[in-house]
């Protein structure tokens, strides 16, 4: 399916072709990779995005871990070009391998002080929240001025209640796991908005969290015509 068509991939089908490329990964990664894209509600958002707009184009993938998502925006011909960024060597090295022969382009990048790409869509899912916060506003003009027809973002919303409460804890809880210091700020929704707004794009928010107690939620936001 071309850049472009509105036909919707069947999932299955999509998630084992993406699978399939993880063919020489760790076992680990194998497991994780199908397992993420059939779990994670944003995957069918964000595939179903792509239909109702006809393709996402160029997409930059901010923080894009192992790459399967950007993978299954090419696979499917939701996206026609994928370029990935993330801090993570490892993780980048795993993409790389699996996008071999297809458009795509991973590296590694510190986010608070790399460069955002020139692309159709800035893509960046479940990163925001865990930048330090002096650079969660600098990241999102960047995003405002490198997307040309829109940003997707998935957020942590902290203003939904008893899912923010959760998952808050969750995330406290796993960075004690891990021995990670860091702490969990994430931004107000509508200050996420305000600069894209500023810069011209039209936001809407919806929830993402199908079936789980997290406060996710799907940030869209489109240029004007």
């Amino acid at each position: 399916m071309p850049d472009g068509a509105a036909t919707p991939p069947d999932p299955s089908a999509l998630i084992a072709a993406v699978a399939a490329r993880y063919a020489g990964a760790s076992r680990f990664t194998r497991g994780y990779v199908g397992s993420k894209l059939r779990r994670d509600p944003s995957t069918a958002a964000i595939l179903a995005l792509a239909g109702r707009a006809g393709g996402l184009g160029h997409v930059a993938d901010l923080g894009c871990g192992r790459g399967q998502l950007a993978l299954a925006l090419l696979l499917s011909g939701a996206a026609s070009r994928v370029t990935g960024l993330d801090y993570e060597g490892a993780k980048v090295a795993e993409a790389r391998a699996a996008g071999a022969g297809l458009a795509a382009d991973f590296a590694r990048a510190d986010l608070t002080a790399a460069e955002v790409p020139d692309c159709d869509t800035v893509l960046m899912v479940d990163v925001l929240y865990q930048l330090p916060e002096a650079a969660q506003a600098p990241l999102l003009a960047c995003i405002a001025g490198a997307a040309r027809r829109r940003a997707v973002l998935r957020l942590f919303d902290p203003e939904r209640g008893w899912r923010s409460r959760f998952g808050m804890a969750m995330e406290h809880a796993g960075r004690a796991i891990r021995g990670d210091g860091a702490a969990v700020r994430p931004m107000r929704v509508a200050e996420v908005a305000a600069p894209l707004e500023a810069a011209g794009f039209r936001c809407t928010v919806s929830p993402c969290w199908a079936g789980t107690p997290l406060p996710n939620v799907l940030l869209v936001a489109e240029r004007g015509a």
